[in-house]
């Protein structure tokens, strides 16, 4: 053999080693299409959640290197953790499947959303969170809906819309802070810029059972009060109803989370 080794003779474990991805892309690639789905069978991607030992089998990773694999992608939120197992995360949804995503709460929401319209008669929002920014996904409103500086596919910050700490409201602490930062921009007098005091107020909004409210923290003229789309792996979007400052919105807060319920079960 002049010396060398062929693969017959190497041990088992050599074997293994040897027929692994050398990179820890190809090794996080290996993992993550088995996220994909199966379009034939109906199978959506948002749906396919694996455990721990089936991860390592379609891989053909050792158990180990799947754990230290997967903690990693959890953390840095190209995957979700749950009790049913290993699931796509923020970071995937938003590049891959986030546009379908949205199509599919947008089609979800849109009966409720003109309901909410004609019992209001203000304006009304739906829109998602993209990292530290609130997008809009719809706009509805009468003469009202002029004077409200929001258009589809615009964004706001988070931290200071009624939509945006809606959907914080239902993330862990961490989550949050490293999604808004510890420097929060202020955009009015009234807007929270101290990381501390927007915890608190996420704590009264959970304490309401998730009705935010928001008083010309974005625009001094505008009030709203929002609710979060809510699913088993966290806030999947929010709606709000959007007035002007004096009106008194607490009494349409019941309304607004009938909606969001409501749009969480067609889900």
């Amino acid at each position: 053999m002049g010396g060398t080794m062929s693969v017959l003779a190497m041990a088992p474990s050599e074997q293994t080693q040897a027929a692994l991805p050398p990179s820890m892309v190809e090794r996080m690639t290996l993992i993550l299409d088995l996220f994909a789905g199966d379009t034939e069978q109906g199978t959506d991607p948002r749906d396919v959640w694996l455990p721990l030992d089936r991860i390592a089998r379609g891989t053909g990773l050792p158990r180990s290197t799947s754990h230290r694999i997967l903690e990693q992608l959890v953390r840095l939120q190209w995957l979700d953790h749950s009790p049913a197992g290993y699931g796509l995360g923020r970071r995937a949804h938003q590049l891959g499947g986030g546009a379908a995503h949205h199509d599919d709460l947008r089609a979800a929401a849109s009966p409720h959303l003109h309901e909410l319209l004609l019992r209001t008669g203000a304006v009304i929002h739906l829109g998602v969170l993209e990292g530290a920014q609130v997008r809009y996904l719809d706009k509805l409103g009468g003469r009202f809906a002029v004077n409200v500086p929001s258009r589809v596919g615009g964004t706001a910050p988070a931290h200071c819309t009624a939509l945006g700490k809606a959907m914080l409201a239902w993330l862990p602490a961490e989550d949050v802070d490293e999604l808004v930062g510890r420097e929060l921009a202020p955009r009015t007098p009234s807007s929270v810029s101290q990381l501390p005091a927007l915890h608190q107020q996420l704590t009264r909004i959970r304490g309401r059972h998730g009705l935010a409210l928001e008083h010309g923290e974005y625009v001094p003229e505008i009030s709203c009060v929002a609710a979060a789309v809510r699913s088993p792996r966290g806030p999947v979007g929010a709606l709000s109803v959007v007035a002007a400052t004096g009106t008194t919105l607490e009494r349409v807060g019941p309304l607004v989370l009938d909606a969001a319920r409501r749009i969480a079960a067609d889900l």
